[in-house]
Formats: C-alpha cells, structure tokens, sequence
C-alpha cells in the first residue's frame, strides 16, 4: 500500500523521551489505520468483506473513535462518560449502524477525538502519573497510552485483512 502524502505517518523518534515516544507511536498507529481506508469509496469502507467477520473498517474508525474518548478523555482526564456511536441498548453500535451518520461525519468526529486526546496527553509531564479518573481501578498514563497503541495495533492487523479483502491492497 503506497504512502498517501495526505496522511502523514512519521515513525517515532529513535532518541525521546518516554512520554513522547508513547505518543508518536500512538500517532504512528493512527496514521496508519486512516492510511488503510484512503482511496476507498463509501461503499468499501462499509463492506463487510471477511466473510467469517461483520468488521468494517468503517466500524473500526467510530470503534477507536469512541475507545479514544474512553481512555483519553473519561479515564485519562476524567470527564464523563460519552457515546457517540454505541448505547447500553446497542453496545456494538459503532460496528453496527454505519449509516447512522455519514462518512464525512465519522472522519471528522474520529479526527476531533484523536486532537482532544493528544492536548490531553499533553497535560502530562510524566508517563508514571496517575490517572484523572477511573475511580476504582486507577492507572497512570504509562498503561493507558499503551493499551492504546496495543489497541490499534490490534485493530490495524484487522484494517490490514479487510483492506486486502476489499481491493488486494497489502503492506503499509
């Protein structure tokens, strides 16, 4: 799959810090799940295209929108809990209802999360600080941001299978 010059994808930084270091391997995974849905027409993008899945990689866009909220803004920073695509009557609605909001919307609301994540993560100093919120099962930013690229590492091999599917592109 070629580099879209549209999407910036830089690898992390060899010599950083650990804080940054987590945040440009999260940016990294980020860039690399809207690189596995550039060019793709609305259709694609909503195709279920592994027969044994009902994954999309549309349904991964508002998935990880709302697992961006989740962990960056309840449990990072500690505000309240939100849904966007997904309710407790319909918990796989960010998988289910691609229709529910046009494809422009999704990209913005997941591109609106991913900046309110990041100045989130930019109110931390240190990658050993706890958590604003969680009550109960408190965590620093270290195990958050990791869950985080681990997530997307997780969702991307999934983006990669589907991407493959849909049009044969491979790679990057």
């Amino acid at each position: 799959m070629a580099q879209d010059p549209a999407i910036p994808r830089s690898d992390p930084d060899l010599q950083t810090g650990e804080l940054a270091a987590l945040g440009q391997y999260l940016d990294y995974h980020r860039a690399t799940l809207e690189l596995k849905c550039a060019g793709l027409s609305e259709a694609e993008l909503k195709r279920r295209a592994v027969s044994t899945s009902d994954l999309t990689l549309l349904g991964l866009v508002r998935h990880l929108t709302e697992v961006e909220y989740g962990w960056f803004c309840k449990w990072l920073d500690g505000q309240p809990e939100k849904s966007l695509y997904s309710t407790s009557d319909d918990p796989d609605g960010d998988f289910d209802n691609l229709d529910s909001d046009p494809v422009p919307a999704v990209w913005a609301a997941y591109h609106a999360q991913v900046a309110e994540s990041r100045r989130i993560l930019g109110t931390f100093s240190d990658a050993a600080e706890m958590a604003r919120g969680g009550a109960g099962r408190p965590r620093n930013v270290r195990w958050i941001a990791l869950h985080m690229v681990e997530e997307y590492a997780r969702h991307n091999g999934h983006a990669d299978l589907l991407r493959e599917a849909i049009d044969g592109a491979t790679g990057e």
